[in-house]
């Protein structure tokens, strides 16, 4: 879950979200007594966003609602979202509890709704980065020097691994203006948009790129998959390590009721989730450091991919 989404919510849910929020209906029950003693909210209501490494893993997502609410004893509303512009919207104006966020998404979200990190799914021993790709007979590129002059691609403006990552790299590494480096003849001979990671990959595969930057994630599925021949390719750079999503929360919540929840995410332990959701039975949530993200943050900064949202 690295690329910044494409895709946007459905007018159900944003009517919906707008029209819960987190009043729900009376209850009588003592557990929601104890709650409402508390100052806790009657229910929770939590947007996923769609997974575009693995599209199956939305059906897993009620095992994580469930859990939640039997640990919370609190009714859990589960959405399936795709913009975060309209989820960041739904944090500011207390319609929507918690969401899954990029290191982007969340910055505006903590500038606009003052958003907490809460916990990030944590897969040990993996590392996610983008790297940068050529052909591997392609003699005139044999590192990151080389790619000056060349035709490059990236996947779309709004990935973090197809984008704002490879381009910081990039930025940091030759001090180049951030503003120029897309302009043909700056740096590159040409820039392309692919729009995919895999249209990058067969791009340079078929000679339309001369390099691109893909994430690695990406060129391991499709080697796994016989689409493509990991000899075919030699890469020769990468960025810093991506990292993964992580779940966010309005902090006008009561901090008991943040911490139970944090809580509720760390002890979730079901296998059979983790496999399909993050391809390993043995990932787990953990709790998530509020600098979490600031090594990101500043290379958004670097590249003014932050200038609009201060």
């Amino acid at each position: 879950m690295k690329s910044l989404s494409k895709f946007f919510l459905t007018v159900g849910l944003v009517t919906t979200l707008a029209a819960c929020g987190n009043g729900g209906s009376s209850s009588s029950s003592s557990a929601l007594d104890d709650k409402a003693n508390k100052g806790w909210p009657e229910e929770l209501t939590l947007v996923q966003m769609p997974n575009e490494n693995n599209p199956n893993a939305a059906s897993m997502y009620t095992a994580l609602r469930d859990h939640l609410s039997e640990e919370l004893g609190i009714e859990v509303k589960e959405f399936e979202g795709g913009s975060y512009a309209v989820g960041i919207e739904a944090l500011a104006s207390g319609n929507l509890d918690i969401m899954l966020a990029s290191p982007m998404s969340y910055y505006q979200a903590n500038q606009k709704a003052g958003a907490e990190l809460l916990v990030t799914p944590q897969v040990e021993g993996y590392e996610y980065y983008t790297a940068f790709i050529t052909k591997k007979d392609n003699e005139e590129i044999n590192n990151m020097e080389d790619l000056k002059g060349k035709n490059f691609a990236f996947v779309n403006a709004a990935s973090s691994s197809g984008y704002l990552y490879p381009k910081g790299t990039l930025v940091q590494e030759f001090d180049l203006d951030p503003d120029l480096l897309e302009q043909s003849g700056y740096f590159f001979e040409n820039v392309t948009f692919s729009e995919f990671h895999a249209n990058s990959v067969m791009g340079v595969l078929m000679g339309d790129f001369d390099a691109a930057a893909v994430a690695i994630g990406q060129m391991d599925s499709m080697i796994q998959a016989g689409t493509i021949k990991e000899d075919d390719f030699k890469i020769i750079g990468r960025t810093q390590n991506i990292p993964d999503a992580s779940y966010i929360i309005r902090e006008d919540l009561p901090e008991d009721f943040k911490e139970a929840i944090r809580e509720a995410f760390v002890s979730f332990e079901d296998e059979q989730y983790f496999e399909a959701v993050h391809n390993d039975p043995n990932a787990r949530f953990v709790e998530t450091e509020q600098t979490y993200y600031d090594p990101t943050i500043e290379m958004l900064d670097a590249i003014n991919a932050l200038e609009d949202e201060k």
